[in-house]
C-alpha cells in the first residue's frame, strides 16, 4: 500500500459498481477520504462498511441532489480534491433509426448533463479549499468517444462530447487561475461485471471473450485495477502539469487499422 493521496479528499460517481467501485477501494488505499454516489443504496452502504467511505444516494442528472452531495462534502471534510466523474449508461440506446427520444434524451442528462453538472459542483467546492490548493477533475468517456458504435449512437455522442467538455473546462481552469486540472480517460474494453454478464450470456461465451479480446493489439480485456492507476496519477501531485489531456488506456485498439 502506497499513500499517494493521503489526505486528499475524493468524490467518486457511480461508485457503486464497476469501475467506480474499483475506484472506491483504490483511492481509499491510497489514502484519500473518498465520497460516492450511485442508485444503488444497498451495494453503497455494503461498500462504506468494507472501505470507511461515505456514501450519498444520488444520481448525477438530479441538479437538486447535487446539494446533498456538496453539504455532504462540505460537513464531513470541509475540502475537495479530487473528483472521478464516472457515472454513465447505455441503457435503451440503439442506431440513429431506431434510437427513441425518451432514451436519448436519458442518457443525454446521465452521460453529459450529469457529468456537467458534476464538474460545476466540483469546482465550486475546490476553489473553496482553505488552502487555495486546487483540485483534479477526471472525465470517464470511452474509446467510443473516438470511434463510433453504429447500434449505441447517443453513447457514442456523449462520449465523444466528453473530450471537449474536459478541454474546455481545463482551458477555463487554467485561464482564471484556480489550480483546478480537468482530462478525460478513454477506457477500452474492460473487463467490468457488466462485460462478464455479457460474456456469460452469450451463445458461446468462449467465442465472445475471444472476439472481444480481439479488439486490442494486446489480445486481451484490460482490468478495472489499470483504470483506476491511471485515475490515481491523474489524481495526485505527479500529474499536476495534465490538463485538457484525452488519455487513452485501450490496448492498442484505436492505435491501428484493425487486420492492417
Amino acid at each position: 500500500m502506497t499513500t499517494r493521496l493521503h489526505n486528499k479528499v475524493a468524490l467518486i460517481t457511480g461508485g457503486t459498481n464497476g469501475i467506480g467501485k474499483a475506484a472506491v477501494f483504490g483511492m481509499t488505499r491510497e489514502g484519500a477520504k473518498v465520497v460516492f454516489t450511485g442508485n444503488n443504496s444497498d451495494a453503497g452502504h455494503d461498500i462504506a462498511n468494507e472501505t470507511g467511505a461515505t456514501f450519498v444516494q444520488h444520481a448525477v442528472q438530479d441538479v437538486e441532489g447535487w446539494e446533498t452531495v456538496k453539504a455532504a462534502i462540505r460537513d464531513n471534510y470541509g475540502r475537495l480534491d479530487v473528483t472521478f466523474s464516472n457515472a454513465g449508461t447505455n441503457a435503451g440506446d440503439s442506431d440513429i433509426e431506431t434510437v427513441e427520444v425518451d432514451a436519448w434524451k436519458n442518457l443525454v442528462d446521465v452521460n453529459l448533463t450529469g457529468m456537467m453538472l458534476a464538474i460545476k459542483a466540483s469546482i465550486e467546492l475546490m476553489k473553496g479549499n482553505p488552502d487555495q490548493s486546487g483540485g483534479s477533475i477526471i472525465l470517464n468517456s470511452s474509446i467510443n468517444g473516438m470511434l463510433a458504435l453504429a447500434g449505441d449512437v447517443t453513447y457514442s455522442t456523449t462520449k465523444g462530447a466528453l473530450r471537449l467538455l474536459a478541454k474546455s473546462t481545463a482551458v477555463h481552469l487554467a485561464k482564471t487561475k484556480t489550480g483546478i486540472r480537468c482530462n478525460s480517460i478513454h477506457p477500452g474494453v474492460i473487463e467490468t461485471p457488466l462485460i462478464q454478464g455479457a460474456i456469460d450470456g452469450a451463445p458461446d461465451p468462449a467465442a465472445a471473450r475471444g472476439m472481444l479480446e480481439g479488439i486490442a493489439p494486446m489480445g486481451r480485456l484490460g482490468s478495472m485495477e489499470e483504470i483506476v492507476a491511471l485515475v490515481i496519477y491523474l489524481a495526485s501531485e505527479e500529474a499536476r502539469f495534465v490538463t485538457g489531456s484525452e488519455i487513452v488506456i485501450d490496448g492498442g485498439s484505436t492505435a491501428g487499422l484493425p487486420g492492417v
